[in-house]
C-alpha cells in the first residue's frame, strides 16, 4: 500500500480515491474486556485493528473553578460522582453500566447576571506546545490527529441548563439564551482556531439535534439559534487552515438540516445513522458535496443481526460509495455489551474483504492527501 492510513482517510473523505476501506468504532469497558480476551491483556484495538484516526488529548481549555458544590445547594451525590470542566455532574447509575446520571448546575439560575458571573471554562494557550507534540507524534506514525469538540453549542449548553430549561428559553426568547450560547460559541471559535494553528487535520463538532424518527428542535429554531453560530465556528478554523476537515455529530433524524449543515460549511456528517436516514439516498443526494460516516446501525444490525447480515449491510454500504469514496464504514455509536464479538469481527473481515477486491482511481494530481 502506497498510502499512509492518515492519507488513505483523508483521500477518502475529501473523495479523491482511496486504496483500503479503514475501521473505526469506540468500545464500551465490558467490550474491551472481551477484546483483551480474544488479543490479549496488554492489546490496544485502535491498533490492532490499525484505526487511522486518533483525537488529542490537549484541549486548549481549562476549568476556572474548582469546588462546583454552590450550584448543587443541598444535593448529596453518590461516591465516584465527577464533574467536568464546565461544571457538570456525573453521578454514577446504580446498574447502569456505563452510563450516569447528569446534573446541570445552571438549571436554577434565572437572572443574566447570574449566567454572566458563571465560570464558564478559560482558554489555555499552554497546550500549544503538548498539542503540536500530539500531533507531530500521530503524523509520524501515519495517523490522522482529530480535535475532539463535539457537544460544541447546543448539546453543552443543555448539559448545563438542561434541556428542558434551555427549550423555554429559546422558546421565549429569553436574553439569557442568548447570552448563555453566545459564550460558548466564543468559547468554540477560539478553541478551532487554535486547534487549526496547531496542525490537526479534522475538528470534530456536533450536537445531537435529531431523535429517532423527528428533530429535536424545529428548523426555524435550529436556523434562528444555532446556524449562523456553527458557521461561525467554521469558519473561524478554516480562516486558520482552509484545508482542515470539519465533521459534525449528530444522532438521530437529521435529513431536513443537512443542506444548513452543508451551507455552514461541514466536510463530513457523522455518523448517519440508518434507523433514521437512509444512507443510500442521503449519498445519493448529497455525495458530491459531503461525505459521510457510520451506516451500520448499532440499534439493528450489530446487536441482532447475524454475523453475515452484518458483512452484507457493511458491503452494501461501502459499495454505494463507491470507489471515490466519501464514507468511512463505520458503527454508528459505542459498541455496547449486547454486541455480539463475532458480529464485530464479521464487520471488520468484510472490511479487509471489500479492500482486496477495490480498485481505487488516481488520486487528483492537482492536491496531496496528506496537507
Amino acid at each position: 500500500m502506497s498510502l499512509s492510513p492518515r492519507e488513505n482517510l483523508l483521500s477518502l473523505w475529501r473523495r479523491q480515491g482511496y486504496e483500503y476501506a479503514p475501521a473505526s468504532f469506540q468500545l464500551c469497558p465490558l467490550q474491551i474486556e472481551c477484546f483483551h480476551a480474544h488479543y490479549g491483556s496488554d492489546a490496544s484495538y485502535p491498533d490492532t485493528f490499525s484505526f487511522p484516526l486518533r483525537y488529542l488529548e490537549s484541549s486548549f481549555i481549562k476549568a476556572k473553578e474548582q469546588d462546583w458544590s454552590r450550584y448543587y445547594p443541598c444535593k448529596i451525590f453518590h461516591p465516584g460522582t465527577n464533574f467536568s470542566i464546565w461544571g457538570v455532574a456525573n453521578e454514577p447509575a446504580p446498574g447502569s453500566l456505563h452510563i450516569t446520571r447528569m446534573h446541570h448546575p445552571m438549571e436554577n439560575l434565572s437572572s443574566l447576571e447570574q449566567f454572566q458571573s458563571y465560570p464558564y471554562p478559560e482558554m489555555n494557550p499552554a497546550d500549544e506546545a503538548p498539542a503540536k507534540a500530539e500531533i507531530q507524534s500521530l503524523h509520524e506514525r501515519g495517523l490522522v490527529a482529530a480535535a475532539p469538540m463535539s457537544c460544541t453549542v447546543w448539546e453543552i449548553g443543555w448539559y448545563l441548563r438542561g434541556m428542558e430549561a434551555l427549550m423555554m428559553d429559546l422558546i421565549t426568547e429569553d436574553p439569557i439564551a442568548d447570552y448563555h450560547l453566545e459564550r460558548l460559541t466564543e468559547i468554540a471559535c477560539c478553541r478551532v482556531q487554535l486547534f487549526a494553528a496547531a496542525g490537526v487535520d479534522l475538528i470534530c463538532l456536533g450536537d445531537d439535534v435529531g431523535m429517532q424518527k423527528a428533530l429535536l428542535l424545529s428548523p426555524g429554531h435550529y436556523r434562528s439559534w444555532l446556524k449562523a453560530r456553527l458557521t461561525r465556528i467554521i469558519r473561524a478554523a478554516k480562516a486558520i487552515n482552509p484545508r482542515v476537515l470539519i465533521s459534525y455529530h449528530s444522532c438521530g433524524y437529521i435529513t431536513p438540516l443537512i443542506p444548513d449543515l452543508i451551507e455552514a460549511g461541514i466536510d463530513v456528517l457523522d455518523p448517519v445513522q440508518p434507523e433514521c436516514m437512509p444512507f443510500e439516498e442521503i449519498y445519493q443526494t448529497y455525495g458530491d458535496v459531503l461525505s459521510f460516516s457510520g451506516t451500520l446501525g448499532t440499534q439493528t444490525t450489530l446487536p441482532f443481526d447475524s454475523p453475515e447480515n452484518v458483512r452484507k449491510v457493511t458491503l452494501r454500504n461501502l459499495e454505494i460509495a463507491g470507489n471515490r469514496g466519501g464514507l468511512l464504514c463505520s458503527p454508528t455509536h459505542m459498541i455496547e455489551p449486547e454486541v455480539p464479538w463475532e458480529n464485530l469481527e464479521a464487520y471488520l473481515q468484510a472490511l479487509r474483504d471489500f479492500s482486496a477486491s477495490h480498485t481505487s482511481p488516481a488520486l487528483s494530481e492537482n492536491s496531496s492527501a496528506s496537507q
